[in-house]
């Protein structure tokens, strides 16, 4: 599976500019982190699934990007990051984009191998979104994670249930990154130019692993008709934000292989139920 290392390489290099001028890695105000995890998981799945392959080859699906899901049971709103769908109508123009060209604005970076799978996969463009039939939603915890770890869970927790409020047949996928570095730099700290930067501590691996162990929690689902995701990934990473490049931790708190929560089981997952949940379009 190609999306994690695609996601720190692609994130080392500082690309977010704050309002002095100064270019980070990560910043939590940018949705850039969540775009690049998502067209990752996309690649991948394209990949795995032949069925998803021979249904963008038909020009039967595509995808759409900052999509609005309503629940229709709580009345509620949410936008997804990504999402595959069946074209709608909307009269509303819409910049054409293919995964291609969406790669080059998210500035994506891939190696050699990576280009050449992509250049073996049918072109998967945007369209207005139809009927959706999968939504995803990466979030990221970068810093203070214990502060910050019931906000992220609530924002989560809501994807799944405003996706299947206003389809239960889609499928809900989820995605967290969740940082093990020792030290990070905060932009939130590090306003103004000309200042002493001001590093954030943390307690490693002690902080990564409490916020693995909440996200394990979120609720999953086996079929519609349930509450939960359809599937989830947690990827650990280590991101100092200070220009050094970022790794993929492949050791605890970080799920090991064959862990329902490791990035190549929630493809595995997604592929399936996509091939099982969409014979049929």
């Amino acid at each position: 599976m190609f999306g994690p290392g695609i996601l720190v390489r692609t994130l080392s290099k500082p690309s977010r500019t704050d309002e002095f001028g100064r270019a980070w890695q990560y910043h939590s105000r940018s949705d850039h982190h969540s775009k690049v995890a998502c067209w990752g998981i996309v690649f991948d799945l394209m990949r795995t699934c032949p069925l998803l392959r021979r249904h963008v080859e038909a020009g039967s699906v595509f995808f759409g990007i900052n999509h609005e899901m309503r629940d229709f049971v709580q009345d509620r709103k949410k936008n997804l990051d990504l999402v595959l769908c069946t074209a709608g109508r909307d009269e509303r123009k819409k910049k054409p984009l293919s995964l291609d060209a969406m790669m080059v604005d998210l500035g994506i970076t891939l190696n050699d191998e990576e280009m050449r799978e992509l250049a073996a996969l049918p072109s998967l463009s945007r369209a207005p979104v139809g009927s959706v039939l999968m939504a995803l939603e990466a979030k990221a915890c970068m810093t203070a994670h214990q502060k910050a770890l019931p906000r992220l869970y609530d924002e989560l927790n809501s994807s799944h249930a405003t996706v299947h409020g206003s389809n239960d047949q889609a499928i809900a996928a989820g995605f967290a990154m969740v940082n093990m570095a020792n030290e990070y730099l905060s932009p939130d700290r590090n306003k103004g130019t000309g200042i002493e930067l001001r590093w954030s501590r943390h307690v490693q691996p002690r902080s990564a692993q409490i916020t693995v162990d909440k996200l394990r929690q979120l609720p999953k689902r086996s079929r519609p008709g349930e509450v939960g995701y359809d599937a989830f990934a947690i990827v650990v990473v280590q991101c100092k934000n200070d220009g050094s490049p970022l790794e993929v931790v492949t050791e605890s708190p970080a799920p090991l292989s064959g862990d329902i929560f490791s990035y190549a089981s929630m493809i595995d997952r997604l592929a399936h139920t996509y091939a099982t949940r969409f014979k049929d379009i």
